[in-house]
């Protein structure tokens, strides 16, 4: 196995719907370490950025390159969604399901999932469907479910979205402790407040494009385009 899949690049990378540019182009890449939190205004290309780093959406044209062969990196990261995707199984079946698909022995990946079904603070209705738990606690099933195979970059796609603060924090507390432990972190959200909590640097993106990216406090407190100005100070982009 390879020591790492990262860096990960994107050489003059372009996703195209029909005749439109959704993304692109785009020259740019991401390190070994770190958080890098994307912002900018619905539409501006956030998710489809993040799905095409994780393999999901394809370039028309350009590449995205890692510093790995795509089975190393298929395996070596994961994506939580805003909306939290949850099997019709258990709680803790669903946190067990990423080791089952790897090969892990079924006693081995339910001893782990139990360890992170506490960590997340739903030991105790870890044996229950996991359709009945609550927005929250699916959210944390889904981190829980992306960090139990120690992935070696995480994508986040506005995974607090819908969570009301004590389940934002529990979200947050997961994401940091995944920087710490050495997951490369690559999250999109619209909060300003979390993205200062939790940012190395900022990826601010408006119409398909990267136009500025900037270590977190020089670009709240400097930011260089108007568009970057006015999405700061809350005004409409159009």
């Amino acid at each position: 196995m390879v020591e790492t899949i990262l860096p990960v690049e994107l050489k003059n990378a372009i996703v195209r719907k029909g005749e439109k540019d959704i993304i692109g182009p785009l020259d740019l890449s991401f390190g070994a370490t770190g958080c890098s939190i994307l912002i900018g205004p619905n539409g501006a290309g956030k998710t489809t950025f993040l799905r095409l780093l994780h393999g999901l959406e394809r370039t028309n044209s350009g590449a995205v390159r890692w510093a790995a062969k795509k089975s190393d990196v298929f395996s070596r990261q994961s994506f939580v969604f805003q909306s939290p995707v949850v099997l019709r199984r258990s709680g803790i079946e669903n946190i067990a399901y990423p080791l089952y698909v790897r090969g892990v022995a079924k006693k081995a990946a339910r001893t782990e999932a139990e360890k992170w079904i506490d960590e997340i603070g739903l030991g105790d209705v870890g044996c229950y469907d996991a359709h009945v738990f609550s927005g929250g606690e699916k959210q944390k099933l889904a981190m829980a479910r992306a960090l139990i195979t120690k992935p070696e970059v995480l994508f986040l796609d506005e995974p607090t979205a819908n969570l009301d603060g004590a389940s934002t924090l529990e979200i947050e507390r997961l994401i940091l402790a995944a920087r710490e432990a050495g997951t490369r972190i690559i999250m999109a959200t619209h909060d300003f407040g979390q993205a200062k909590r939790l940012a190395d640097e900022i990826l601010f993106m408006y119409r398909g494009k990267i136009r500025e990216r900037k270590p977190t406090d020089a670009f709240f407190n400097t930011p260089e385009t108007e568009e970057a100005h006015k999405f700061i100070r809350g005004d409409l982009l159009l």
